[in-house]
This record gives structure tokens, sequence and C-alpha cells, in this order.
């Protein structure tokens, strides 16, 4: 059974067995978590979400991403500004896809 989730506002393509890095979640390593904006299970399209279906998955851990630089630079004042920047995420495998 295939489903499109959304979570931090992002959309995930699932099935079961998948493992996703999505935006920090508030859940330890070993959580449960629910997902139930659900936009698409099986062929049958929500307006915009589906009530009857559910998505349940597993928290394997929470981490940040490597490091992004971002450099400022304005030609011809002397001016020069670094800065780094590292996004949290949590790893989570997709258990279950079920009708409520």
């Amino acid at each position: 059974m295939k489903a499109i989730i959304e979570t931090g506002g992002k959309q995930y393509n699932v099935e079961e067995g998948t493992i996703l890095f999505v935006e920090k979640l508030d859940a330890e390593a070993g959580e449960t978590v629910n997902f139930d904006k659900v936009l698409m299970a099986n062929g049958e399209v929500g307006h915009p979400y589906l009530n009857n279906v559910q998505v349940e998955g597993v928290v394997l851990k929470q981490g940040k991403s490597k490091k992004i630089k971002v450099f400022k630079y304005v030609q011809k004042n002397n001016y020069h500004r670094t800065q780094g920047h590292r996004q949290p995420y949590t790893k989570v495998e997709i258990k279950s896809i079920k009708n409520i």
C-alpha cells in the first residue's frame, strides 16, 4: 500500500518499510509517530486530506545534517560575513499504512 503524507510543510511518497529524513519532530528514538495528514492512499485522493487513513512510523534517531556555509559579501565595501548552519532532522521508518 502506498501513500503520500505531509509533514513539516513537505510531501513524501511512502510505503511500508520506507526510511525518511523529515523536519525535526518532538519524539525520542524508539517512539511511534502517527501522520494523519494523508493526501493520497491507494489511488484515493483526499480534499485536501483523507480522514480514514493513518500512517504509523517509528523514530530511528534525531540528528543534524551536514553544515552549510552562508557567505555574505558586498563588493568594494570591505564587507565579509561567514555563518554556518546545521538543519535538525528526524529519521523515521514507516511501519504501517492503515484505514481507521
